[in-house]
């Protein structure tokens, strides 16, 4: 868990959640949620999934520079990183989630590459949470 918060952001849902509004408190990210044709829906908006992937491949990138900084090695200008995020059902109950992060460094040594993309993954906030936890606390408003 962090020892000190540094940047802090909400974001609420409105309306039937996968199939309604979704913001951020300070109306970056206003958008229209709907589920993906897969799931029965319209696909006529924008979904978690997609939010999170998207995050989670910005946040992967921003760790490896970062790692990368401290080792003193450049990255490559059209470095890139795809995060693939899948939901399906779970045996138990409910949904889970499964990801795939593909990292392209291209011109990089495969050694030092290696190296990079496992420090991003160790540094990377997102990799964090997914492989060691984070701390989620619901409560009613």
């Amino acid at each position: 868990m962090p020892t000190k918060i540094v940047y802090s952001i909400s974001a609420t849902a409105h309306g039937g959640g996968r199939d309604g509004q979704a913001k951020t408190e300070d109306g970056a990210i206003d958008l229209k949620m709907r589920p993906p044709k897969e799931m029965g829906g319209s696909g006529d908006g924008a979904n978690p999934e997609q939010l999170f992937a998207t995050g989670y491949a910005a946040c992967f990138l921003g760790a490896m520079r970062h790692y990368a900084g401290q080792k003193k090695v450049e990255i490559p200008d059209d470095a890139s990183v795809t995060a693939e995020v899948g939901i399906g059902p779970r045996e138990d109950t409910g949904f889970g989630l499964s990801v795939s992060i593909k990292v392209s460094l291209p011109g990089m040594d495969r050694a030092t590459a290696e190296d990079i993309v496992a420090g991003g993954h160790e540094v990377c906030p997102y990799s964090n949470a997914l492989t060691k936890g984070v701390s989620v606390t619901p409560e009613l408003a």
